[in-house]
Formats: structure tokens, C-alpha cells, sequence
């Protein structure tokens, strides 16, 4: 069980997603951080792509059993809480998210970067600088991860990485790299860390670090952000996004469908 006092979880095609807002995460993530328990956290910002690919890939349900919370990342999943009853506003967007985390950020409070290039890293890291000053960066990690999740080019390289955690105990580790690989990394920090908040927020680095545009507010209220990104990057979110969104659609439809069919049955 979680240490975070969240809400329960509601389950969208397999997957627990727990109805909050940006700013009950936040205060549950600082108070847990505050408290220096033992327990790390896992936390995935998870979108339709995430949602799907559990529900079809049992290795990659196996991947994100280290999650403990899957924060509703789009609104097409919103909306599906929202069905079972949890009336929510917003959806919780990784990018926007970590964006929140730092301009309310709590001072003392501690935080790593793992993942994203040299040259993002060292952007994110000036711009929080000035910008963001209570918000403590007290290292970071910019560099490859292979699909083991082991960071950098040799064993050295990522025992230093650990060796640099271990010694620095950060508060909050935000990581920045692709779907499987920032959960099989996850996974490992947990386990060999022992504490600590763990984010998965994907894109979150380069967008605040100047490198790459966010959808407008109004595409990301109409559950339109993968459009706009596909039309930025469309060779290599294209097929993703065709394909899970698709996926997505008809894996819900046949849920809310299923039981209607159920129900003719019995009365016939």
C-alpha cells in the first residue's frame, strides 16, 4: 500500500487510476518527502498509450508493477473516471505537473534529474535557477539508459549514478526517458534506494527546458495534445499514437459495451 494519502483507485481497462489533482499530489508528495519515511513511491503520469499497452502486453504490466500510482495524464482518461463518478476538472499532466511542483515548491525539500540530453539538463537546470529557486536541484543524470535500465555506457558508469543517490538522498527523483526503460529503472531505484518520490514525466524535461512547444490550452482541454505532437514529430509519434490511440478506443468501447450485451442476455 502507498504511503501517499491519495484516493482510491478507480480501474480503467486494467489499470488503477487515482483521481487527483495537481495540488493534492503536490501536498501529499511534500508531506511524505517531509517526513523522510522510508517508503519509495512510484509514479506514473499515464496516458492512453501507457493505458493500452498494459492491457495488451502482459510483460509490460510486469514492467509497471513498481507503480504505485497512475496519475490520469490525458483527458480521454478523465473522462472515463469521471463515468464511474470521480468528477474531476483536470486530467494530471506530467509536464504541467513538474511545472507546479516547482513554482510551489517547499524549501529544504530535495530533487534529482535523471534523464534528457547534456544540453536539456543543463538548460532545465539554469532556468530553475532563476526561475524556480526553491526548488533545490542537488544533482542530476543526463545520458543513455538501456533497456535494463542501466544508466551510461559501462558498469562504472552507473554504479557512479547510484553511488551519487545513495549519497545526496533526494527527496524527489524526476525521470525523463521512454515508457519501459523510466520503469525498469524505477523498479531498480526502489529497491536499492529504499525512500524517495520517483515521477516518470516523460517529455516534461525538454518542454521546460525550451526545447519543445506544449499543445495550446485549448487542444489540451479537447484531449488533443497527441495531435499537436504528432503534427511536431510525426515520425516518430506517428505510428504510437495512431496505433494505442486507436487501441484505446476500442478497447473502452467494448468494456461499456459488454455489460449492455450481459444484461440482453439475462433478460432473454
Amino acid at each position: 500500500m502507498s504511503p501517499l494519502a491519495l484516493p482510491p483507485a478507480i480501474d480503467v481497462l486494467g489499470t488503477p487510476l487515482t483521481p487527483t489533482t495537481y495540488g493534492e499530489l503536490l501536498a501529499r508528495i511534500q508531506e511524505h518527502a517531509g517526513q523522510d519515511q522510508g517508503h519509495p513511491v512510484g509514479l506514473s503520469f499515464a496516458n492512453t498509450h501507457i493505458v493500452s499497452l498494459r492491457r495488451a502486453d502482459k510483460s509490460f504490466r510486469q514492467v509497471t508493477a513498481s507503480v504505485d500510482h497512475f496519475l490520469p495524464d490525458g483527458m480521454p482518461l478523465v473522462w472515463c473516471l469521471n463515468r464511474a463518478g470521480a468528477q474531476l476538472r483536470d486530467r494530471v499532466y506530467g509536464p504541467a505537473f513538474m511545472r507546479h511542483a516547482m513554482e510551489n515548491a517547499r524549501p529544504g525539500q530535495t530533487h534529482y534529474l535523471l534523464g534528457g540530453s547534456p544540453e536539456c539538463g543543463a538548460l532545465l537546470r539554469e532556468r530553475a535557477a532563476v526561475e524556480w529557486p526553491h526548488f533545490r536541484i542537488v544533482g542530476s543524470y543526463h545520458g543513455r539508459c538501456s533497456d535494463a535500465g542501466i544508466l551510461g555506457a559501462s558498469v562504472a558508469e552507473d554504479e557512479a549514478v547510484w553511488e551519487e543517490l545513495e549519497r545526496l538522498r533526494p527527496d524527489c527523483v524526476w525521470i525523463g526517458m521512454g515508457p519501459t526503460k523510466q520503469y525498469v529503472w524505477m523498479a531498480r531505484a526502489k529497491q536499492r534506494l529504499g525512500r524517495g518520490v520517483f515521477l516518470s514525466v516523460g517529455c516534461a524535461f525538454d518542454m521546460h527546458a525550451g526545447l519543445q512547444k506544449d499543445a495550446p490550452p485549448w487542444m489540451q482541454r479537447a484531449g488533443l495534445t497527441w495531435l499537436y505532437r504528432i503534427f511536431h514529430e510525426p515520425r516518430r509519434l506517428a505510428g504510437r499514437y495512431v496505433r494505442y490511440n486507436t487501441l484505446f478506443l476500442l478497447q473502452i468501447l467494448r468494456q461499456w459495451i459488454a455489460p449492455a450485451h450481459t444484461a440482453e442476455a439475462a433478460e432473454d
